[in-house]
């Protein structure tokens, strides 16, 4: 049996003990946070789970084996650490640090102690982004040409992080985890509308070596809610709209093809358009994947599909585009 320890009972709290609590091998033991109305909200919900508004009762707890980090970013390195130091393994929320630095660092204490670090990149446990794994590594897609993603909302504004370290992980993640090519280099606009020089709108373009190229578009300042994804093929393309109730992914048999008129020095272009398929998903909660995953890695000593290593990649991706947005834009080899 796997005991847990949490820190952090705000917005995600909830659902991650909901999600542990009914996980097999494991018991949720402690909860902390400084606020006492969230603790006396555990003990409503939890009355065997003990709780506390000292992090450190988490980390220094002998009857506890792993420890699920969900407080602010700027505080997830040295909680972390400590919980590392102290032999537990770690579940940390998106973004895993806020500097590539500290995500070696962390890396390396759980490689030197033989530690699960993981971190809750949970749209890689959505049924849509399995599903759209299994299109791509079986190459229904063709070649492919590019992902645009869009993921836009009113509010709400961090005041420590930009809109890309608060939104673009979700998408980053899913894009190292659909595309095993490796990026080279981010360009990165934004604007702070609010004069603290937090970017709430920004525009981030991920280069590669190949003729694949990823856009990522972050805001906190639309009127509508949007969460789409259009990834493109040579034969097939997909359209990811994660505010769909059930039918997210549509399938579109549509591609062209090109060729060069020498003789009027111009591209010719053909256009196929086919069916739409829409793949039947399953219904279950991403988040009990992510916590199924947590505690069997902690057991089979296996690496977790939402590993460190990628929660690393994603940190070197936001961190490069903060330099670059500060750059007007500069091209940031990574």
């Amino acid at each position: 049996m796997i005991k847990v320890g949490l820190i952090g009972y705000g917005y995600w709290g909830p659902n991650l003990v909901r999600n542990f609590a009914s996980t097999p091998g494991c018991q949720v033991e402690i909860v902390s946070d400084q606020r006492e109305d969230r603790l006396t909200l555990v003990k409503q919900l939890y009355p065997n789970v003990r709780v506390s508004n000292n992090p450190l009762d988490v980390i220094n707890d002998n009857s506890v084996d792993a420890i699920i980090i969900a407080t602010p970013v700027f505080t997830h390195f040295n909680l972390a650490k400590l919980a590392l130091e102290a032999n537990k393994h770690v579940l940390i929320e998106k973004p895993m640090t806020s500097t590539f630095e500290e995500s070696e660092i962390l890396l390396d204490i759980a490689a030197k102690k033989d530690l699960c670090l993981m971190v809750d990149h949970t749209f890689l446990y959505t049924p849509a982004v399995e599903k759209m794994k299994e299109l791509i590594d079986t190459k229904v897609l063709g070649q492919l040409n590019y992902f645009d993603s869009t993921r836009i909302n009113l509010g709400l504004f961090q005041p420590d992080v930009n809109v890309l370290w608060d939104l673009a992980p979700h998408d980053l993640s899913i894009l190292f985890h659909l595309i095993p090519e490796n990026p080279i280099s981010v360009n990165a606009t934004g604007i702070s509308h609010t004069n603290n020089g937090i970017e709430n709108i920004a525009y981030l373009t991920v280069n590669y070596q190949s003729n694949f190229i990823a856009h990522i578009n972050s805001s906190w300042s639309s009127p509508v809610k949007v969460r789409s994804t259009l990834i493109g093929g040579s034969e097939k393309m997909i359209v990811y709209n994660d505010l769909e109730p059930s039918e997210k992914i549509r399938l579109y048999d549509t591609s062209y093809s090109h060729k060069t008129d020498e003789e009027k020095n111009r591209i010719l272009v053909d256009y196929r358009v086919g069916d739409i398929q829409i793949p039947k998903l399953s219904g279950k909660e991403a988040l009990s994947g992510v916590a199924s995953d947590f505690i069997a890695s902690i057991n089979s000593k296996k690496l977790p599909l939402s590993n460190g290593i990628l929660g690393q990649s994603v940190v070197k991706i936001l961190e490069a585009s903060q330099k670059s947005i500060k750059a007007n834009g500069k091209e940031i080899i990574i």
